[in-house]
């Protein structure tokens, strides 16, 4: 590994090693009914995060053969996103590996970044920079975040 990112890609696999069995092993109605304060089940939660690793691993890719980028809005978006992908009717057991495997390959580009790049940015929708540095920095507490949304829907 390039950059000293350890702590982040062992936080990541040992939140997957924590929650699979756990989101894999839940009621239906418990995935499916069950709200936050967002109005998302415990399925549109993980579908969401499903989304954030597909667009963060865009983000990692391209960042490192370009030294600015403007991405198309996410943040403002991703209700959409969860809506036009019908997670809500998505089978669970592929929606939970889905959410494994997409971690774990985060992981593995994590650990591969070249980090002459970490300085790459691109522009939030509100203007703000992101560097390469402080998306990888910033994605296990985006990830816990949510899972402690579905830990309380869970209790």
């Amino acid at each position: 590994m390039n950059a000293d990112f350890t702590d982040i890609t062992n936080g990541i696999y040992r939140t997957i090693e924590t929650w699979e069995p756990v989101l894999t092993d839940l009621p239906i109605d418990t995935i499916g009914e069950r709200k936050n304060k967002q109005s998302r089940t415990v399925k549109q939660i993980l579908g969401h995060l499903v989304d954030s690793a597909s667009n963060n691993h865009q983000r990692m890719v391209r960042l490192q053969y370009n030294r600015y980028l403007e991405f198309p809005d996410y943040r403002q978006d991703n209700d959409l996103w969860i809506v036009v992908q019908d997670y809500q009717h998505a089978d669970w057991i592929n929606l939970v590996q889905l959410w494994k495997f997409y971690n774990l390959h985060i992981i593995h580009v994590i650990k591969s970044v070249d980090n002459t790049k970490l300085n790459n940015y691109w522009n939030d929708f509100e203007g703000s920079r992101v560097s390469l540095n402080d998306m990888i920095n910033g994605y296990l507490f985006h990830l816990n975040f949510h899972l402690n949304e579905i830990e309380e829907l869970i209790e």
